[in-house]
């Protein structure tokens, strides 16, 4: 089903980016310390749904409540990642990342003392919202789209992701762990004093970053009217937004559906946590094939693969362990669109604006999240299960197999340079 792609490892380079050429190792601290921004990020935000049941019934809230804050925090995200990735590009990627982490302590410190559902949405809503897309992929990849060569670009976005999914295997156990021994609300403080460590990562990074930048002036404007323009900018924007609905479902969902079906509360804290553990594999096996591979063929395996897996996992019989082989298998598929689909806006467009452009299709999975998120909590208000939930992950995945098929993965400079009417 996956086959290589003549020139993919030429395409990006066709763009003109001069990233291409930074020297071997140059790039080696600046992925370190984004690594661990993403991980304290991705961390971070892995647990909510270990505080869905935990709040909800401490506040008396409806799980529509919970689930609409997370919703919106994912839209939130989404929407501001493609200003915050357009900040990024022309005035440096830690100073963003600095703002980030302010907004991220404050909104954890809000959310342990919201009182209504109203003041749980301003703070795990708007501002943990905005604080995720200063401190996420969109800052971290676009910057290290523009420090990595370009044969080696693919490899360090799945590096990254992975980092990012160690945080997952890291936090929500710990959260988990908190949760039990000292309660919901201290947890939330442990978590205010664990972002404000990107901070600390983010003054380090800057340094190293203001090393590499070229002070050049970035037409942001003239790259989104030539990405929008493009068919496959498109096909891109609605395949993403599939993957947030999918992996947004099963996060905040997965522990609340399985303490339903009479399974331990522990059993979903340990389903997320081997998500996280095997999308390092999965990450990096990502990274590795965009690198010899069709990054959309890779992409449309990824999906089909989602809804299979899914569909296994609802027609065997429940147990611990059907939602650990389930996790697993999971976790494999997880967050590796990312580097890929990351890889891929930058293999088009080119990665002097790929903060921004990859921050528009961004705003695609975050909306995906958002139905994710949302649509699951009313559908079980409304029928007292999450039985069509499910149903609708599957079939998103189908459909964003199909779309994924038509895109064109070559340069679009070298497109336009093949074909002077503008057409292909």
């Amino acid at each position: 089903m996956v086959a290589p792609v003549q020139g993919s490892r030429s395409s990006a380079a066709g763009s003109g980016s001069p990233e291409a050429s930074a020297r071997p190792g140059s790039y080696l601290p600046v992925l370190f310390f984004a690594c661990a921004i993403l991980l304290v990020s991705t961390g971070a935000r892995s647990s909510f749904g270990l505080f869905l049941p935990e709040m909800t019934t401490a506040h008396g809230w409806s799980r529509e409540t919970f689930s609409l804050a997370i919703a919106f925090q994912n839209l939130v995200w989404g929407i501001s990642g493609t200003f915050l990735g357009a900040m990024a590009d022309k005035y440096g990627a830690a100073r963003t990342l600095v703002l980030g982490a302010l907004l991220y302590v404050a909104g954890f410190l809000g959310m342990a003392w919201a009182q209504s559902g109203v003041e749980l949405t301003l703070s795990a809503g708007l501002l943990i919202g905005v604080a995720i897309g200063g401190t996420s992929f969109g800052i971290i990849l676009a910057l290290l789209g523009r420090l990595v060569p370009e044969e080696k670009r693919s490899l360090a976005f799945g590096i990254g992701v992975a980092s990012a999914s160690f945080g997952q295997f890291l936090f929500v156990p710990l959260a988990g762990k908190s949760i039990a021994a000292f309660g919901w609300q201290p947890t939330l403080w442990m978590h205010a004093g664990l972002v404000a460590l990107i901070v600390l990562f983010a003054l380090a990074l800057g340094r190293r970053e203001g090393r590499h930048s070229d002070g050049g002036n970035l037409e942001i404007g003239a790259a989104l009217r030539t990405a929008i323009g493009d068919r496959s900018f498109h096909l891109l924007f609605w395949g993403y937004l599939v993957c947030g609905m999918q992996v947004v479902f099963i996060a905040l969902h997965l522990p609340a559906y399985l303490k339903g079906r009479g399974l331990d509360a522990g059993v979903g804290g340990t389903a997320l946590a081997l998500i996280g553990l095997f999308n390092i594999l999965g990450s990096l096996g990502a990274g590795a094939l965009g690198q010899r591979l069709s990054k959309k063929r890779v992409l449309t395996t990824i999906y089909l693969s989602r809804s299979a897996v899914i569909s296994l996992f609802l027609l065997v019989p429940l147990s611990p362990l059907s939602v650990y082989i389930f996790s697993a298998a999971m976790g494999v598929l997880w967050l590796s669109t990312v580097p890929l689909t990351n890889a891929l806006v930058g293999q088009i467009y080119g990665v002097r604006t790929l903060g921004t452009l990859g921050g528009v299709v961004f705003v695609g999975h975050q909306l995906g999240s958002f139905l994710g998120a949302w649509v699951g909590g009313r559908i079980f208000d409304v029928t007292g299960s999450y039985n069509w939930a499910w149903g609708l992950i599957i079939a998103f995945g189908l459909f964003a197999a199909v779309i994924h098929a038509p895109i064109n993965e070559v340069a679009l400079r070298r497109r336009r340079a093949a074909a002077p009417s503008g057409l292909g």
